[in-house]
Order: structure tokens, then C-alpha cells, then sequence
């Protein structure tokens, strides 16, 4: 195989709870992971330079060892000792350092593509194995779906497939760092957590109002209060007939869960004239595996 194109999805978090800080300084997780109709793409293509090549349509990315893209390439090309070199050409779409797993989502698929290219046979298990080397969201972008995440994210167990439903995406014009919010998350006995439980009952249960009620997201406590813009699109779309809306991540994406079609557009449209956000998408639910 010369050429393959391979489309790399975003997720989101219908749900987050952190658990606890571990004595390493890792923070356990409960989350339950959704893969969205919202992707980068991947074209790659093999040839004879024995290099890794790389180009993006962002010129603020990085197109060499500190971008995890090279990386999945780089780890693949070592184990198997590939001689053949590969030239990406990466275009983003999913937005930059928004709680989306861009970056990990984008690994991913260089590990599927690289897989299918050089026939080099591996599962999809064992590429959640290497995967767990580049990134905690790894495994999971190669697993896709509707997922209950725990540990430091990289315990994975499939749940059945989330309801499909319209999604809104809306990122502000900020960048949030996920260092700062996990340093100033504060567990105690006041902190309210999302039941994790309920909300994967409800999603095998598949009744999509329940599973807009019950979705949370610890990390709001943090990101809010500084970044009050967030709590704004979360209004603004409640406003506009989300069941819910809530933060992915660590933020600042935002997204809605949306029992209309014609609702979402109307919303669509009403956040792009409110001028809270950047960059914003209409998409759904995606549940097929690879």
C-alpha cells in the first residue's frame, strides 16, 4: 500500500469525575468517553527517503519529534525496523488544546494507518498497548465509541452505543491549560461529583433525557470561575433548546446534546451570532469502531 487516508475523531466526555490524587501526582479518573462526527484527517504516504515527513495546515503545530503524530510513526518504524520512510499531511479541524484529544485522536490513527500500510498484522488491542506509550487518551481513540474510562484514563471498558443526537461544539477564543485545572481541583468532602454510574445506566438504558441530566464534569469547578466565558455558552445553548450542555475535558470546548435536528441548526446559528466562540461545529454522535 502506497497511500492511505485515515480520518482521526474527536471526543467528548459525557461524563468526568476525578477520584482522587494518586502519590505519583496522576489524578484517578471516572469517565465515560464518546466519539463525535467532528475529525482531522490523515494522508499518508509511503516512499523510499527512510523519513518521517510531516506537514500541517496549521503553521503554529509542530511537524517533527514533538508532535505525536511523528511519534506514532516513530514507534512503529523502530519496533518493526521499517525502512521505508512516510510522509503525513495532517488536517486539522478538531480544535487545538480544547479538551477534544486532538492530538491523541490524531496518534491514533497514524498508529492505525501505519498498521494498514506495512501490513504489520497488529490488533486492535495491541494497538491500544502501544498507544498507552504515547498518550492516556490513546487507547481510546483507537478503540472509539462509547467507553467508561478509569485509572489515569487508560483502563477502558466498551459500554453499548450512546443514543445518536444532533451535537453543538463551540470552543471560545481561549486556551485552557490542563496542568492548571488538575493543580487547582479541590477534592473534599464539598465537592460534588457526577454520578458515573447512573449516567452509564442511563446509557444503557439508551433514554437520552436522562443521560442529559445525569452528564457532569468535575473539572468545571475550576475552569469556570476563571473563565466565566465557558459558563456563557453553556447558558447560551441551554437557552437555545440543549437538553444539557457541559464542558469536555479540562476544557474549553463546549457541547450540548440536542433531541432536534432543527433545534441544533437554530442553536448553531444563534452561537454564531452571539460571538462567544471561535470555532463551531454542528455534528452528531459517532458509534462505529474501527
Amino acid at each position: 500500500m502506497k497511500e492511505i487516508s485515515v480520518k482521526a475523531l474527536a471526543k467528548i466526555n459525557l461524563g468526568l469525575d476525578v477520584v482522587r490524587r494518586r502519590e505519583d501526582g496522576y489524578h484517578e479518573v471516572r469517565m465515560v468517553m464518546q466519539t463525535i462526527h467532528l475529525f482531522d484527517r490523515l494522508q499518508i504516504t509511503r516512499n523510499r527517503s527512510g523519513r518521517i515527513t510531516m506537514s500541517t495546515n496549521l503553521a503554529f503545530l509542530p511537524t517533527n519529534e514533538n508532535n505525536l503524530v511523528y511519534k506514532a510513526a516513530k514507534l512503529l518504524r523502530d519496533e518493526f525496523q521499517i525502512r521505508d520512510g512516510v510522509d503525513v499531511r495532517l488536517y486539522k479541524h478538531i480544535p487545538v488544546a480544547a479538551g477534544m484529544a486532538g492530538g491523541s485522536t490524531d496518534a491514533a490513527a497514524m498508529l492505525y494507518g501505519m498498521n494498514r500500510m506495512f501490513g504489520l498484522g497488529l490488533t486492535r488491542e495491541e494497538l491500544m498497548e502501544r498507544g498507552v506509550k504515547l498518550g492516556a487518551d490513546v487507547p481510546y481513540c483507537v478503540m472509539r465509541g462509547t467507553a467508561l474510562a478509569e485509572g489515569i484514563g487508560e483502563k477502558l471498558t466498551a459500554l453499548p452505543p450512546m443514543v445518536k443526537c444532533p451535537v453543538l461544539i463551540a470552543k471560545p477564543q481561549i486556551s485552557v491549560s490542563t496542568k492548571f485545572v488538575y493543580e487547582n481541583l479541590k477534592l473534599n468532602s464539598r465537592t460534588v461529583h457526577p454520578d458515573i454510574d447512573r449516567l452509564t445506566a442511563d446509557i444503557r438504558a439508551k433514554d437520552l433525557r436522562a443521560i442529559a441530566a445525569d452528564m457532569g464534569n468535575v473539572l468545571e469547578t475550576v475552569t469556570i470561575p476563571n473563565y466565566p466565558v465557558i459558563a456563557e455558552i453553556k447558558e447560551h445553548m441551554m437557552e437555545h433548546g440543549a437538553l444539557n450542555s457541559m464542558m469536555s475535558g479540562s476544557g474549553p470546548t463546549v457541547f450540548g446534546l440536542f433531541d432536534s435536528e432543527d433545534t441544533a441548526v437554530e442553536a448553531y446559528e444563534a452561537m454564531r451570532a452571539s460571538g462567544l466562540a471561535k470555532q463551531i461545529y454542528l455534528t452528531s454522535i459517532y458509534n462505529n469502531q474501527r
